[in-house]
């Protein structure tokens, strides 16, 4: 099979190394020394516009930052969709929002190029595993031919519906993510200021009904040892929650929760800027307390 990988960011790269290993890959980042780099390592050919790494091949992967640059990435003579033939996939890996999906979705049908939205969870680690979480929006019958490809870099492949629940699905579990940050920062910021150790404090926490992927996992790494590894970016995570919270608009639920979450990370967003990695909304929440959760 021959394919081909778009977009080589800190979870895409991982991930193309891991479909190399699979089929005939070409490879295409807007940055172009990133698929130089990425071709001396892995077994992969290096395309130099989105319409030679698509052209020839049955499956096309694009992991992007927003579905609006996947939605850009079409366009033009030497854009996406000059390069798609009848017959091809196209994934999308990004983690993008429903409504965009569906329009490059009937936009690529009358080509017969199927489509599915496929946004991952799991992380750098995960990529590089191979054990991430797949969340597939699509047809049943372009669900089927895509699982094949994603079980390169997915342990968990899950077909959530039509075109636009993976997307959804995606949106949602961030929010949450977010909204668990900026709940474990605020409570435990408090503890701290009380004088209760914060290692004691996270393993009652984590053997306790108020545990969550932030305290089991995020924490201990991170918070504790005040290390703020960059994996993935604040600004990335406030985008989905906005995208959760156009999907609340979408079908009529009010969602006074997500709304105010979605508040305190674009104000955290403004604050410590583009390049700020998602958990430091708790390092902020300290500084504002006058506190550190160290342990």
């Amino acid at each position: 099979m021959k394919g081909a990988f778009l977009g080589l960011g800190a979870i895409g790269e991982p991930m193309a190394a891991r479909l190399s290993s699979r089929v005939d890959l070409a490879v295409w980042n807007r940055t172009r020394m990133r698929a130089d780099t990425f071709a001396r390592t892995n077994k992969a050919r290096v395309a130099a516009t989105p319409r030679e790494a698509a052209t020839g091949t049955q499956v096309v992967v694009t992991c992007l930052p927003t579905s609006a640059e996947v939605e850009r990435l079409l366009d033009g003579p030497d854009g996406l969709e000059a390069g798609l033939g009848p017959g091809t996939l196209l994934l999308d890996c990004t983690s993008g929002d429903p409504a965009t999906s569906r329009r490059i979705a009937g936009r690529l049908a009358g080509k017969q190029v199927g489509f599915a939205d496929c946004p991952v969870s799991g992380g750098t680690a995960g990529a590089q595993s191979g054990t991430l979480t797949i969340m597939v929006g699509a047809e049943p019958a372009v669900f089927a031919r895509a699982q094949p490809v994603l079980e390169a870099f997915g342990r968990r492949i899950e077909h959530m519906g039509p075109v636009g629940a993976g997307h959804a699905m995606k949106a949602v579990n961030n929010a949450l993510l977010a909204a668990h940050l900026q709940a474990f920062g605020e409570g435990f910021a408090a503890l701290a200021k009380a004088g209760v150790p914060a290692r004691k404090a996270l393993e009652v926490l984590n053997a306790s009904s108020g545990r969550s992927f932030v305290s089991e996992s995020l924490v201990p790494d991170r918070v504790l040892t005040g290390r703020w590894p960059q994996t993935f970016r604040l600004a990335l995570l406030e985008k989905d929650v906005r995208i959760a919270l156009g999907l609340l608009d979408e079908t009529g639920v009010g969602g006074p929760l997500l709304h105010l979450v979605g508040q305190l990370f674009r104000q955290a967003r403004a604050i410590l800027g583009e390049a700020a990695d998602h958990v430091e909304i708790i390092r902020l929440i300290e500084q504002e307390a006058g506190v550190e959760i160290r342990g």
